[in-house]
């Protein structure tokens, strides 16, 4: 129905427009044959277009705008006939003839017009230096009619919500809203007359129009106008009249949305100090932040049904604009979060979406402004505001200051630093407001804890106390996050302690030469309390990864105490807590390796490690598991770069252990041999290659062997090495010589 009755109001409006142009192409044509008569009879004709109730206020403006364009012409044409002599006055009474009372009157003002101005109004508003200029102060003059003009229209535009009954007050008021443009354009004229310095906006424009906007009592009617002052008049001006303009705020009607409208202003005021270094001393003198932060504080205070949507947008505009003008003063800054905290103090959590959204902006503010966290931490009231998020939206601005600092590569320094960010962030540490783990989407929450992850690795210090105090830090938060989020946080902070142990590690002595001083053994000590909060989970697969780390660091300090004992609570773990086979699997390899890396360690410590692994690899479930892992043994017995670890005997052995299987298999031990047999083990001969070739060979060719490409090219791939080791010759290709492909 709606869109049925926008359709007609547009035909209407063409049948109008179109009759309009057709009787002004007479007019002109008469007109220009300077026949008044026929000019008469086509512009009644023309101006009857507009006896017409069909038109809404929009659009029948739309439709008088054209006409009074072509009166313009005919106004014209009155006085060229004045000038040669034609009675004004006959003029008048000729008109008055037309037959409708609507377009007899707009030619009598037509008419009138011409008569006003030639003789009436010769000092008023004359251009400056004319022959009419009079001793009229012609600037006020002009402003004085723009601002009666102005009064009238707005009392006429609030008047029309009380005109007709009640159930189309909904229609009135949306042509009301159409209308509006025609009351503002006063404010624009008002702006554009040459001569209104600030003075004369200071003492009479700005004055004269807020009286208007705050007497008239009407919420549409206060908010556009105030958006109009704040759009059309210079920056300049505002800066200059905040007292008068803000003093206006307080006085609007409740339900006006004064939060855009003071938004408004302080975005244009913060455009206009970052327009010029050379105005930011104005914002000094005339102290507009202290103006605008009374002003919303009075704000607040008169409009008590405020929703908090409002309070929290006003201050978030607030701190915008402190930070684009006064970007030095952290302490403006902080007072504008201190007095958010202080309006909301009692009210409890924000429940509102879009107010948290807000919360969020208002704190995001001062990462964006400064790309620097530590700055934003001195701000002490930053996480005071952080107190009236719930759960879920804590956990937004944690992920958002996280963000920033990966972004901007912040390194956290200090120890309290560390402390005063893990305040920012426990909404991704700990659980807020008993909302347990589980509630949480799994992907988020992996999300989140990587980010946690990230961050830690930003914690740093070339001063190997204040280090140690971070790590120290950062332990106390990470363990009381429950069981979920120890597998994300605690691998970083392991790996962020072994970067001190190796600096320390590098220095020749203790600089401190205390027993207090931070030393190896004391980190150790911490790391082994760290990686043992991983069994609550539990994780014993990723707590035995980190405890062969720590061994390995411990083994390049030279450490063998520690490093065994890092050892002897792997194997506690493998034998314990790891029961699936293919995790036992992994676990064996990742200790076989490990230990094959290790030198620190005496003869009897690795041998009780080393039979250790050995015992471990054999009892693995899988006859093909146990065979790897196994002759992955034997480079135990066999360190290339130790001498004291070349067990040739013991070697071979736990080569020969276990080689029954597939063909497979004996592929992957037969180029075990062939390591072996280049590194001048004296136990892998010949004879013992060569036995090995022909037993694959057999196998290959038996009926009862399955075919198996895979095995077939990599078998095929080793003889044509040894083929190759033949031809290179040398002291290697030497040995290959006997062995027969």
């Amino acid at each position: 129905m709606i869109s049925d009755g926008v359709e007609d109001e547009e035909k209407w409006l063409a049948a109008g427009i179109a009759g309009l142009q057709q009787n002004a192409f007479y007019m002109h044509r008469a007109l220009d044959s300077n026949n008044l008569r026929d000019a008469l009879k086509y512009s009644a004709q023309m101006l009857s277009e507009l006896r017409t109730s069909k038109l809404s206020p929009h659009k029948y403006y739309e439709l008088y705008m054209r006409a009074f364009d072509e009166l313009r012409k005919l106004e014209m044409f009155f006085k060229e006939e004045a000038r040669r002599g034609c009675s004004i006055i006959d003029l008048y009474e000729l008109v008055q003839h037309a037959g409708n009372i609507l377009p007899r009157l707009y030619l009598l003002c037509t008419v009138g017009s011409v008569s006003y101005l030639s003789q009436v109004s010769r000092d008023k508003l004359p251009d400056i230096g004319s022959e009419y200029e009079g001793d009229a102060d012609t600037v006020k003059d002009a402003v004085e009619f723009v601002l009666q003009n102005f009064t009238e229209m707005n009392k006429l535009w609030v008047r029309m919500q009380h005109q007709g009954p009640a159930r189309g007050k909904e229609k009135r008021e949306k042509e009301r809203s159409e209308l509006r443009d025609l009351v503002g354009k006063n404010l624009h004229v008002l702006s554009q007359i040459e001569g209104v310095d600030l003075e004369l906006y200071k003492d009479t424009v700005l004055p004269r129009v807020l009286e208007q906007v705050v007497n008239c009592k009407d919420e549409l009617a206060q908010f556009y106008l105030m958006d109009c002052i704040i759009q059309v008049f210079p920056d300049e001006y505002h800066l200059q009249t905040l007292d008068i303009l803000l003093g206006a705020c307080p006085q609007l009607q409740p339900a006006v949305d004064i939060k855009t409208v003071l938004s408004q202003l302080m975005e244009r005021l913060s455009n206009y100090a970052a327009s010029s270094t050379e105005v930011l001393p104005e914002f000094l003198q005339v102290e507009a932040f202290s103006k605008l932060s009374n002003a919303i504080g009075k704000v607040i205070e008169a409009q008590v049904d405020m929703p908090i949507i409002g309070v929290v947008t006003l201050y978030s505009s607030l701190l915008k604009f402190t930070l684009h003008v006064h970007p030095d003063r952290l302490d403006y800054a902080d007072q504008v979060l201190g007095s958010f905290v202080k309006k909301l103090s009692g009210k409890g959590k924000i429940e509102d979406s879009r107010a948290t959204k807000q919360v969020v902006a208002l704190l995001s503010a001062p990462l964006e402004k400064y790309n620097d966290i530590v700055t934003a931490l001195k701000l002490s009231n930053y996480p005071r505001v952080l107190e009236f998020l719930d759960s879920g939206t804590n956990k937004v601005m944690a992920t958002v200051i996280i963000q920033s600092i990966m972004k901007n590569t912040t390194h956290v320094l200090t120890a309290e630093k560390v402390e005063a960010l893990f305040e920012l962030i426990k909404g991704l540490i700990e659980d807020l407001d008993g909302t347990p783990d589980d509630e949480v989407d799994e992907e988020d929450f992996k999300e989140e804890q990587n980010s946690v992850a990230r961050l830690i690795q930003m914690f740093s210090n070339d001063d190997s106390e204040e280090m140690f105090k971070i790590i120290c830090t950062v332990k106390k938060h990470i363990v009381t996050g429950g069981p979920k989020r120890l597998p994300f946080t605690v691998p970083p902070l392991v790996f962020s302690s072994l970067k001190l142990v190796r600096k320390l590690q590098a220095q020749d002595e203790n600089p401190f030469g205390d027993e207090a001083s931070t030393t190896p053994k004391k980190l150790f000590q911490l790391l082994t309390q760290i990686i043992e909060a991983l069994l609550n989970v539990p994780a014993p697969e990723l707590a035995l990864r980190l405890y062969l780390q720590c061994a390995e660091a411990a083994n390049d300090c030279d450490l063998e105490p520690v490093a065994y004992e890092f050892f002897t609570q792997a194997y506690i773990l493998y034998e314990e807590e790891i029961s699936d086979s293919k995790a036992q699997v992994t676990a064996i390899h990742l200790i076989i390796g490990t230990l094959q890396r290790m030198h620190v360690f005496g003869v009897e410590n690795r041998d009780t490690l080393t039979h250790k692994a050995t015992g471990y690899s054999a009892k693995l479930l899988k006859k093909p598991d146990q065979c790897r892992a196994v002759y992955a043994c034997s480079h135990l017995f066999w360190v290339d770069d130790q001498e004291n670890m070349k067990d040739g005997e013991r070697c071979p052995m736990q080569l020969g252990e276990r080689s029954t299987g597939s063909v497979a298999l004996f592929v992957e031990i037969l180029n075990k041999y062939l390591y072996f047999f280049e590194k001048g083990n004296p136990q892998i001969t010949v004879a013992s290659v060569q036995s090995l070739i022909e037993l694959i060979t057999t196998e290959l060719h038996s009926d009862s062997t399955s075919p198996e490409p895979a095995t077939d090219a990599f078998f095929a791939s080793t003889l044509r090495y040894i083929q190759f080791q033949k031809q290179k010759g040398g002291a290697v290709g030497e040995r290959y010589e006997s062995i027969k492909v």
